[in-house]
């Protein structure tokens, strides 16, 4: 891994992100069976059999420098709800794209990917001094769209016929960024999210 980006835990709001390891094979299994996430043909959750299979992808991706893999962790209980990354990584421009993030259909639309994406961009921004934050996703994936353009990015296009399915469809990708000038508003409007979720019944 680049010295630009290393291995480190991050923590707030009972959320812990921390180095994604063979150690959470299980956890992470549990995970997607949690809504059988692995059937949607728009993300790029393992099925079970092959969670293994998926974070040694991740941590090979991650010895070239080109990833750093999240568990996505309860901090109370440690249960594993799912995980996230940095990739695509470019220290020379100081930028790096957000994720491989999917979670348990148990925690969707709770406060856990709000917490999440304050770590990461708080940590990018603030700590490892980006210059830009990016995002891509499926053009057929409204809700990661969706969630994306909440965080404040902007829509940078669509790149057509980018990418395989894994169904062996040919996707088009949309792409979304940040710079760091935009990050203190999405920063509060992520604060102000949490509280939001604060006073949720």
């Amino acid at each position: 891994m680049t010295a630009f980006a290393q291995p480190l835990t991050l923590r707030a709001h009972g959320v812990r992100l921390e180095p994604l390891s063979l150690a959470h094979e299980a956890g992470l299994a549990a995970a997607a069976a949690d809504g059988q996430l692995w059937r949607l043909r728009v993300t790029s959750v393992p099925e079970p059999q092959e969670t293994r299979a998926y974070i040694e992808q991740a941590l090979a991706m991650q010895a070239e420098g080109s990833r750093l893999p999240f568990a996505v962790c309860d901090e109370a209980t440690g249960r594993v709800l799912g995980s996230t990354s940095y990739h695509d990584i470019l220290p020379a421009v100081k930028r790096l794209e957000i994720g491989w993030t999917w979670y348990a259909k148990s925690v969707q639309r709770s406060h856990v990917n709000t917490v999440a994406k304050l770590l990461l961009m708080g940590h990018a921004f603030d700590t490892l001094g980006c210059r830009v934050v990016g995002w891509r996703t499926d053009n057929f994936n409204f809700a990661s769209q969706r969630a994306i353009e909440r965080l404040g990015a902007k829509k940078d296009g669509v790149l057509r016929g980018h990418a395989l399915r894994r169904d062996g469809t040919i996707r088009d990708t949309v792409m979304y960024s940040m710079r760091a000038g935009e990050w203190p508003e999405a920063r509060a409007q992520l604060l102000y999210l949490l509280q939001l979720h604060a006073l949720a019944p």
